[in-house]
């Protein structure tokens, strides 16, 4: 992205202030708040249900991947009906599939991915206008991906420090985005993505002047709580 373009306003979970994220109400309101996009979390049950959730096991302490399908909670969304709301909007569809996401004692396993992978390549042949990007903590579940598909991968980053090649090898597995955490974004990281020919979408940013800080170092997405505020921002409107 050029440093004379806006970035991409990402509601994180929707617009998870106003309502509770990761629901439908959510990724409607991200839409009404003039969001450009969603980026949303899909966790894989072991009957293969895509549920929409950000932690490992519902309020009520059952782990999401031994919850049978008729027992799972009132409001909380499959993949296909998240999709569904976020109308015409781009998609980040964060796959939540680190070691020991799962829950004690089940072994770590790209494959478990496949249904979203499945999901997603269904819906590109019957809906070509659906803009999604496939993001996670996880290289090997966006190597599972990279596989199955060509959907478009980002890779998610938390401590950069940890990963100084990261850049490069973002580009080497073929990913089109990273997606750092916010704290570790400054105008060298941004050239080097835009020198590596990759997007860089930060996240979760809530401060209005941190917004306008992100749009004149040039990022191409933030990732945000509050859409609406971040669109004023970014438009110069706030």
């Amino acid at each position: 992205m050029s440093n004379d373009s806006m970035p991409l306003i990402y509601a994180h979970r929707g617009a998870s202030v106003d309502h509770p994220e990761n629901t439908l109400v959510a990724f409607r309101e991200a839409v009404a708040q003039g969001a450009d996009a969603v980026e949303l979390d899909v966790r894989v049950t072991r009957e293969g249900e895509l549920v929409v959730l950000h932690d490992p096991r519902y309020p009520d302490g059952r782990l999401v991947w031994d919850t049978p399908a008729d027992e799972r909670p009132a409001g909380v969304p499959l993949l296909d009906e998240a999709l569904d709301a976020c109308a015409s909007l781009l998609v980040n569809v964060e796959i939540k599939n680190i070691p020991g996401d799962l829950g004690e004692g089940v072994p770590h396993d790209p494959a478990a991915a496949d249904p979203v992978i499945d999901l997603l390549v269904a819906r590109a042949a019957t809906r070509p206008q659906e803009r999604i990007l496939i993001s996670s903590f996880d290289p090997a579940t966006l190597g599972r991906v990279r596989e199955r598909s060509h959907l478009a991968t980002g890779l998610l980053v938390f401590d950069l420090s940890a990963d100084p090649m990261v850049v490069e090898r973002a580009v080497d597995e073929g990913h089109v985005a990273l997606n750092p955490w916010d704290p570790f974004v400054d105008a060298a990281l941004v050239e080097r993505c835009m020198g590596a020919g990759l997007e860089l979408n930060t996240w979760t940013v809530d401060d209005p002047a941190r917004h306008v800080e992100l749009a004149a170092l040039g990022v191409d997405g933030i990732i945000t709580n509050v859409p609406a505020v971040a669109r004023r921002a970014v438009s110069g409107a706030g």
